[in-house]
């Protein structure tokens, strides 16, 4: 999952940004809204948090203008403002979800989750495929029952790669849904990273490399990398 934070407060926006971190989030930064803006132009985000009251286009504009785009991505309003008539203004607004300051960053990560299933049609809230059991929520990982330690990266790609269902996910996709903004994009994390989630979920090899296209999760596990061939 991939997070936009726009907040204009450099400490509170750093301290979301390591706790998301930590719950194998990616997540960005705007402090005001005109970087929000050209941020959500360039990259794919899974959600939006916003606080309203930031610089040059408000809070309030940038919901607008997302969900003016058609684009879809849920907001989450995180402010000060805790009448009930800001909180219908926001909502009227088109945000998803409200949270007032200060918050608990376990209830701010619980409800980005709860907003990320709401998006994916009424995903449950447990992925199971191939005898592979994820649970986003206590980011756990059981293999045929078998308990499997990730560490944050290894969780964030194999997430991307259930929640495809099988579908091939591009090293592009990957690396924009699992890093932030400041991943290289000519770095080999990822094949790294897969390489070893593979190895941390053991024979039969689960996760399937597509040559010149991407990765995907494989209902039959094969014997090798390439779903048969191995190397």
């Amino acid at each position: 999952m991939r997070v936009l934070i726009v907040e204009d407060e450099p400490y509170l926006a750093e301290a979301v940004r390591d706790g998301l971190r930590l719950e194998a989030i990616a997540a960005d930064v705007a402090g005001d809204g005109d970087t929000a803006l050209e941020m959500l132009g360039v990259n794919s985000y899974d959600l939006a948090v916003l606080d309203r009251d930031i610089p040059g286009p408000s809070g309030d504009e940038v919901a607008r203008r997302i969900v003016a785009s058609g684009s879809g991505i849920p907001i989450l309003m995180l402010t000060a403002a805790d009448r009930i008539d800001d909180k219908a203004s926001g909502f009227a607004l088109g945000a998803d979800d409200y949270l007032t300051k200060p918050f608990d960053l376990r209830e701010l990560v619980l409800r980005l989750r709860a907003l990320d299933r709401r998006r994916g049609y009424a995903r449950p809230p447990v992925r199971e495929i191939a005898g592979l059991r994820l649970d986003p929520f206590r980011r756990e990982v059981f293999r045929d029952g078998r308990y499997v330690a990730l560490t944050r990266k290894q969780f964030a790609v194999l997430e991307v790669l259930v929640a495809a269902e099988g579908g091939v996910v591009s090293a592009e996709e990957l690396l924009e849904r699992g890093w932030d903004e400041n991943a290289n994009p000519f770095t080999n994390a990822v094949r790294i990273t897969v390489s070893a989630l593979r190895k941390r979920l053991g024979e039969p090899w689960i996760i399937a490399t597509v040559p010149g296209v991407g990765y995907r999760i494989e209902a039959a596990p094969g014997t090798g990398p390439t779903g048969g061939d191995r190397g």
